[in-house]
């Protein structure tokens, strides 16, 4: 049996959970929230690179990844900008993108992944 592993773990949530070869991240916003929708988008991804580090993967190695944005409208081709230059060429993972009402008011993106650790020899 799989031990479970947490990251930065609190009494509501942990920021990775890794189970059975598999990176649970929660979900990851700018720390600077005063950003627009380019710097929050950057911002969210550098910390999912820092947390997939800390367990151990990166980015190359993702399977999933959900979305949430607060003006699909106004701000998704700018999130995809940064998304598209982010994300390892032939290697996305599955996406789904939506527009929701977040949080906190000044929250614009919020991104979960799930990724897979390297295969151990």
């Amino acid at each position: 049996m799989n031990d479970i592993i947490r990251i930065e773990t609190n009494s509501r949530a942990s920021r990775a959970v890794i189970y059975n070869g598999i990176v649970y991240l929660c979900g990851m916003t700018a720390e600077d929230r005063s950003q627009d929708i380019r710097g929050q988008t950057q911002q969210a991804l550098a910390r999912i690179e820092k947390y997939l580090a800390l367990a151990g993967t990166d980015k190359s190695r993702l399977l999933t990844a959900q979305i949430w944005i607060k003006d699909i409208v106004n701000d998704f081709p700018i999130m995809n900008e940064i998304w598209d230059a982010w994300t390892v060429p032939g290697s996305p993972p599955t996406r789904a993108t939506a527009q929701c009402d977040m949080g906190s008011p000044e929250v614009l993106v919020e991104i979960i992944v799930t990724a897979a650790l390297p295969l151990q020899a």
